[in-house]
C-alpha cells in the first residue's frame, strides 16, 4: 500500500485530470499509464546503456536514429522524456501529440506482437498544453518519490491505488495481487529457463513480470549469454490472457518496460471455447477472478465435464489442469470456499487434484491479505499435473502474518511468515515429524479422502489447550475488600485536605 506524500501526489495528479475534463476513471488510468510508459522508456534505455557499458556489450538506443513519423523525419533524442519535459508547454504538447505518441504506438517492429496489438487503438486524450505540462511536472515529482522507495514495488502499488479509484474495480474479481504474495509464489515454484509460463487471468501481468525478474536474478548468464534461451525468454516464455483491454495494454507495457520484448498477451475469455490451449505450459501462476460474471453458454465443454458449475474459481482450476503439460506445475490463489465447499462441483475439482494429480501444498492465508479492496479469506494451492495421481500426503501451512498489518491500512510490521513458508517448502523432508499443533504439517492422502477431500487447514489442525490456574473465589473477594479499604482510606485523606 502507498501512503503519505506519494498518495497525496497521485491524488493531486488525479485532480489535474478531473478538473481538465477527463472524468472517466478508466481514461485517467490509461493516459497516466501511457505517460508513465513514455518516461519508463527513457529510464530503461539509459539503464541498458549503463549495463551494456559495464559488461562491454554493444548497445543501440531506441532513440539513437532519426525517426520517420508520417512525412517528417526527426531526431530520436527529441522523443526522450528527459528532453521534452523541459520544453515550453505548447512545444511539449505538440511533441508528445504529433511525435512521441505515434512513436510509441509503432515502437514494436512485430505488428502481431501483444504491444502492437493493444497500442494500435490507443488515443492521446489530454486536451490542452497547460494540462499536459501540469501532468508531466506532477509525474516527475511522483518518480522522485518512488526513487526514495526502492525496496518496495511502488509501481505495482501505484497501479493498485489507481485501480481502486475505478468504481467498477473488483466487480469481476479484478483485485491486484499484492506483489509480496506474487513474489512468494514465484519463489515457491522457482521458474527455470526452459519453462513456458502462463497466467490465464493476467491483469497487469504481475505474475509474469515477477517470474521474469526471478529468472534474471538467478539465471542471468545462462539466459542472456545463450542465443536460443534468450530468444525463448524474449519471445516464447510468457503467455497471458485477460478480458479487459485496458489491463492488457498496461500488462503489455509493463512486460516491455521490464525488458521482455514480445510476451504473448492476448484478449481472450480463458474459460470459453475460444481458448483451445491444452497441455501447453510447464508453469501456471495465477489469481483467477473469484466472483467474475460468467456467460454459462460459452464455457468450454471439457471444463464442465470435470466440474459442472458456474463458479469461475472452480472452472479456472479445471482449466489450469487442462492447460498444463504432464509434469507441469501450478501455484494458484483460490478463495477458502474452494477448499471446503460441499457442493458436487467443489468436491469434484478437489478429487481431481488429489486423486488424478499430485497436490503438494495448501497454504492458508489470513483474510486481510487483499485489504482494503477485499476481505475474502484465501489459500494457495501448489500442484503438479500427472494425469495419474501421485498425491501421498499434502503439506499444510497456516500463514498468520505477511509482513503487513491485516487491517485496511496495511502498514509494515515485523511479523512475517513468508520467508519461513519458502524455506520450509523447499525442505519438506524436515517437516515429517511436525505436529498438528504447529504452523505447518503433513496430512496423508487417506485422511483427506476420508474427510470428503476437505482441504481446509482447520479440519486437520489441532489446538493445544494449556491449563490456566485462576485464583479461588475467596482470594478474589479478599483482594476486592483490600481494594475497597484502600479507596475508602484515600477518600478520607481527600476529605481531610478539603
Amino acid at each position: 500500500m502507498i501512503t503519505g506524500e506519494l498518495k497525496n501526489k497521485i491524488d493531486s495528479l488525479w485532480t489535474v485530470f478531473w478538473t481538465g475534463g477527463i472524468t472517466n476513471p478508466l481514461d485517467v488510468v490509461e493516459q497516466m499509464t501511457y505517460l508513465m510508459f513514455i518516461r519508463d522508456l527513457d529510464d530503461t534505455d539509459n539503464l541498458r546503456a549503463k549495463e551494456s557499458a559495464m559488461l562491454g556489450l554493444p548497445h543501440k538506443s531506441i532513440f539513437a536514429d532519426e525517426v520517420k513519423i508520417g512525412d517528417r523525419t526527426i531526431p530520436g533524442n527529441q522523443l526522450k522524456w528527459s528532453v521534452f519535459h523541459d520544453f515550453p508547454a505548447g512545444k511539449m504538447y505538440a511533441t508528445v501529440q504529433e511525435w512521441v505518441f505515434p512513436f510509441i504506438k509503432t515502437l514494436h517492429g512485430d505488428k502481431s506482437s501483444a504491444y502492437a496489438k493493444y497500442m494500435d487503438d490507443a488515443i492521446f486524450k489530454i486536451p490542452t498544453p497547460l494540462m499536459l505540462d501540469k501532468i508531466v511536472t506532477a509525474l516527475d515529482g511522483i518518480y522522485e518519490q518512488m526513487a526514495q522507495m526502492q525496496d518496495s514495488d511502488t509501481r505495482g502499488d501505484i497501479y493498485e491505488y489507481l485501480l481502486s479509484k475505478i468504481a467498477t474495480a473488483g466487480v469481476n474479481g479484478q483485485f491486484r495481487t499484492p506483489r509480496h504474495i506474487i513474489r512468494m509464489m514465484v519463489e515457491l515454484m522457482q521458474p527455470r529457463p526452459d519453462d513456458v509460463i502462463c497466467d490465464p487471468a493476467c491483469g497487469t501481468s504481475g505474475f509474469l513480470v515477477s517470474a521474469g525478474e526471478y529468472l534474471k536474478e538467478n539465471y542471468k548468464e545462462e539466459i542472456f549469454f545463450n542465443k536460443q534461451k534468450k530468444d525463448h525468454y524474449m519471445n516464447h516464455m510468457f503467455h497471458g490472457y485477460d478480458m479487459d483491454r485496458t489491463m492488457l495494454r498496461i500488462g503489455a507495457m509493463n512486460m516491455m518496460t521490464h525488458g521482455i520484448d514480445n510476451p504473448f498477451i492476448e484478449y481472450r475469455d480463458s474459460l470459453s471455447d475460444q481458448n483451445t490451449d491444452k497441455e501447453k505450459y510447464s508453469l501456471i501462476l495465477a489469481n483467477p477472478p473469484f466472483k467474475g460474471s460468467l456467460d454459462a453458454d460459452i464455457v468450454s465443454a471439457d471444463l464442465l465435464k470435470i466440474c459442472k458449475t458456474k463458479k469461475t474459481e472452480l472452472l479456472f482450476l479445471a482449466l489450469f489442469l487442462r492447460m498444463l503439460k504432464v509434469g507441469g506445475r501450478g501455484a494458484v490463489i483460490v478463495p477458502d470456499g474452494v477448499l471446503f465447499g460441499s457442493s458436487t462441483a467443489h468436491k469434484a475439482i478437489r478429487k481431481e487434484l488429489v486423486d488424478s494429480n499430485r497436490l503438494e501444498a495448501v497454504i492458508s492465508m489470513p483474510s486481510g491479505v487483499f485489504k482494503p479492496y477485499a476481505g475474502v479469506s484465501t489459500g494457495i494451492l501448489v500442484f503438479t499435473k500427472t494425469g495419474h495421481g501421485g498425491t501421498d500426503k499434502v503439506w499444510f501451512y497456516d500463514m498468520q502474518a505477511d509482513g503487513f498489518s491485516l487491517d485496511d491500512k496495511r502498514t509494515e510490521v515485523k511479523e512475517n511468515d513468508i520467508p519461513d513458508i519458502v524455506a520450509r517448502f523447499h525442505n519438506l523432508q524436515n517437516e515429517e515429524n511436525r505436529q498438528r499443533t504447529e504452523q505447518s504439517f503433513f496430512v496423508p492422502k487417506a485422511e483427506i479422502v476420508e474427510n470428503g477431500y476437505d482441504l481446509s487447514i482447520n479440519k486437520y489442525k489441532k489446538t493445544e489447550y494449556k491449563p490456566v490456574e485462576y485464583p479461588s473465589t475467596q482470594e478474589i473477594m479478599a483482594d476486592l475488600h483490600e481494594l475497597e479499604m484502600q479507596i475508602t482510606q484515600g477518600l478520607m485523606e481527600l476529605e481531610e485536605m478539603l
